[in-house]
């Protein structure tokens, strides 16, 4: 299987988008396709054995549109760049019509308007060029949904439209019989003409916006650096981003973002990595130093390595994590598209009946007011509308996070956020800095009077801990780096969850909990026991030490808890959702950091395998549950949540299975990306209570709801008023999440 994403030109409402889905999700291989109106991204999932990328892009355009498949420009340049030839050819298209159209209405409505006006034949030369011309495209995509045995809001504006010239052109030509037979032989070409126009306003006006549902992909392009100075046989060479390739060596100098991302091979500097962590303290580097491309050099020249271009950079997956979120589709749009399916042969049907309903109950001119009632209900029902609600707020949400440090990675991620609640906190590296310290060594009185023993022991324990990955056994080798020397380790074990055993020459040692210790039957002296419980009481994390067999001394570790971390978990509370805090810490040490941020549960002595289950415990509660971890042994638990949030400076793995990532190492993230999410959710309901009330209620009143009670019968110019309206409003609302505050 393939996953492969591109851009479609070409689309101009979301029944396009739904158009070519249906057609891609019947074309051989395909398992998913994904079509997104908003960002006019197609993402197709496909058997590379059963379908390939020509057959994609052929699917895509017999019906009409173009998929741009393989292409070297990037898909935001075509985008914008089709954005904006649409842009100019609906200016031209709105000048010539909107002239043609107010020709029109002046020879309808004011009685005192020139004569040669109101003559019906040129009327109808007038209306043609505006018919077949300006709204050419909605028969096209017509043709295109019938080819595909669909119907979309296109297919509404053709009917009525046609319905409203035809009939006119009917008129000119057929004047005397219908005079002969009693009936009014008026034409309404400004009726057909003044709709396309109108819609077309509307068009224009939806693009326009629609463009600045984007903006923050164009913000993260922006910050990409677009050449670079490489050294090659001697020679210092300015090249596009593009030519540079692994192991290329390139200088960097004060002031210039940093091309791709890398290590310093020559040189010390300070960079500016706001960009990445949102610190806006410059961070010193050396040799061996790693660099992050579109970063700002500050200070020193340097000479880097390149070890990851082109799309490979951390940028470049950032930007390729917002697109693939802003395209993807939430579980809400899944109602939303049943509806649309099903939306507009309703709506022909119920233009039909109101048809029959005037022609056979209505008052006289029967046979018009049934037209003008079966345009209205054609022109006014508006699915773009419903087809827009939920993907542009998705867009400028997923924008609005990216912008903030906050990498939302699937619609799904952002529509679930909004309803945790519970926050499950992994307490090292989250709610801790991440980087114990060693608060003390307290060892035997056997020990304490051999100044030799004493000596081997902590170069046993160093050499030992040293073999390991845990943040506690960093912080013991920092402890005892500089007082011994290192001793060979002929075995080791790495016990998940309890500690390490060690073999070094004829020593064997072990290094870890209360509970390594009963497991191997080894007593711990009453003196450790109370200085442990003293430890633990100040949170400190304590670990025993016994040599052949008999525990000699205990190591009491402590994690400074984040600055942020009280105001957090006191923000979460606020808002009513529960805080939990799970470790593999003993449960004195636990409660005592859990008092100090005010967390409401405290689950400690958890072995790293057990996390999962520990979060599958509280969703059979009946909780929504998110996770925010930081390690590998957090990948298991983060993917378990109903939203996994990783931290930023968090392993490969612990990201890769989360739904959000914060980019920097701030636990102040979490409360705003939940909060983000409750804001783009609101923002997506209202878009849908104003979709879905715009139909129910304008519906029925072009069909003439009005009429009985207060006499009014709904004009098809004000319907089409009313339909480009919605679609326009929708977008604008959606663009208000970008004044947000999170």
């Amino acid at each position: 299987m393939k996953k492969l994403s591109f851009p479609i030109t070409g689309m101009h409402c979301a029944s396009c988008a739904m158009n070519i889905q249906r057609k891609l999700l019947k074309t051989s291989g395909v398992a998913s396709a994904n079509v997104n109106y908003a960002n006019e991204q197609a993402t197709v999932e496909f058997d590379e054995n059963m379908c390939s990328e020509p057959q994609l892009g052929k699917a895509v355009e017999s019906l009409g549109y173009k998929a741009h498949i393989g292409e070297q420009k990037g898909s935001e340049d075509i985008v914008e760049e089709a954005r904006a030839h649409d842009l100019t050819e609906l200016k031209r298209k709105l000048w010539v019509s909107g002239i043609l159209s107010a020709l029109l209405l002046t020879a309808a409505m004011i009685p005192f308007a020139p004569p040669f006006l109101k003559n019906p034949w040129l009327m109808w030369l007038l209306a043609t060029p505006v018919q077949f011309w300006a709204g050419w495209q909605y028969y096209q995509s017509a043709w295109s949904g019938l080819k595909n045995r669909s119907a979309n809001m296109d297919t509404l504006i053709a009917l009525g439209t046609s319905v409203a010239y035809l009939y006119s052109v009917f008129v000119v030509l057929q004047k005397s019989l219908l005079e002969g037979l009693g009936l009014r032989a008026d034409v309404y070409f400004e009726v057909s003409a003044t709709i396309i126009t109108l819609i077309l306003l509307g068009k224009f006006f939806e693009l326009r916006a629609k463009g600045q549902t984007s903006a923050a992909i164009r913000k993260l392009i922006g910050l990409q650096a677009k050449t670079a100075r490489v050294l090659r046989d001697g020679e210092e060479l300015q090249l596009p981003i593009d030519h540079i390739v692994k192991g290329d060596r390139l200088l960097v100098k004060p002031g210039e973002k940093i091309p791709v991302d890398g290590v310093i091979a020559k040189g010390a500097t300070s960079i500016d990595e706001s960009m990445v962590t949102g610190e806006s303290l410059p961070v010193e580097k050396g040799e061996g130093s790693k660099v992050i491309g579109a970063t700002i050099n500050q200070s020193g020249a340097f000479e880097m390595t390149a070890e990851k271009v082109g799309a490979e950079t951390m940028l470049a997956q950032i930007i390729e994590l917002v697109k693939e979120a802003q395209g993807s589709r939430a579980p809400i749009q899944k109602l939303v598209d049943i509806i649309s399916s099903y939306f507009v042969p309703i709506v022909i049907m119920l233009a039909i009946l109101t048809f029959l309903l005037w022609f056979n109950f209505g008052p006289e001119p029967q046979l018009v007011r049934a037209l003008i009632s079966l345009i209205a209900v054609l022109i006014i029902a508006c699915p773009c509308a419903l087809g827009l609600a939920t993907p542009t707020s998705i867009m400028v949400g997923t924008g609005k996070g990216a912008e903030n440090g906050i990498l939302i990675k699937d619609a799904e991620a952002l529509e679930v956020a909004g309803k945790i609640q519970t926050v499950v906190f992994d307490k090292t590296g989250t709610l801790t800095e991440g980087k114990p310290k060693v608060q003390g060594v307290e060892y035997t009185s056997g020990v304490k009077n051999g100044a030799k023993n004493m000596t081997r022991l902590k170069a046993l324990i160093f050499s030992a801990e040293k073999q390991s990955h845990h943040p506690l056994a960093d912080a013991v080798v920092k402890h005892f780096e500089n007082e011994v020397k290192p001793i060979e380790v002929t075995k080791f074990l790495d016990i998940s969850g309890f500690g390490i055993a060690a073999t070094l020459g004829k020593d064997k040692l072990l290094i870890g909990t209360e509970k390594l210790m009963q497991r191997e039957h080894i007593t711990i002296p009453q003196l450790l026991k109370q200085k442990a419980e003293q430890a633990k009481e100040n949170a400190q994390t304590v670990s025993y030490v016994a040599l052949n067999n008999t525990c000699v001394a205990l190591i009491s570790i402590a994690d400074t808890v984040k600055p942020a971390a009280k105001d957090v978990i006191a923000t979460l509370k606020k808002a009513g959702i529960q805080t939990v805090m799970i470790t593999g810490d003993n449960t004195a040490t636990a409660n005592a950091i859990a008092k100090q941020i005010g967390v409401d549960i405290v689950l400690a002595e958890v072995l790293p395998q057990d996390k999962e289950a520990k979060i599958q415990e509280l969703k059979k509660q009946g909780k929504k549950v998110a996770m925010v971890g930081d390690g590998i042994n957090d990948a298991p638990a983060l993917a378990a949540a109903d939203v996994g949030i990783a931290m930023g400076n968090g392993t490969d793995v612990a990201i890769e299975s989360a739904g959000i990532v914060l980019l920097r190492s701030d636990i102040g993230l979490v409360p705003k990306a939940l909060k983000l999410s409750k804001s783009t959710m609101r923002n997506i309901k209202e878009n849908l209570v104003w979709a879905f009330g715009y139909n129910v209620i304008l519906i029925p009143v072009a069909m003439g709801a009005l009429y009985p009670f207060l006499g009014i019968q709904l004009h098809p110019i004000l319907a089409s008023g009313a339909m480009a309206l919605s679609s326009v409003s929708v977008v604008t609302n959606a663009l208000r999440l970008k004044k947000v505050k999170i």
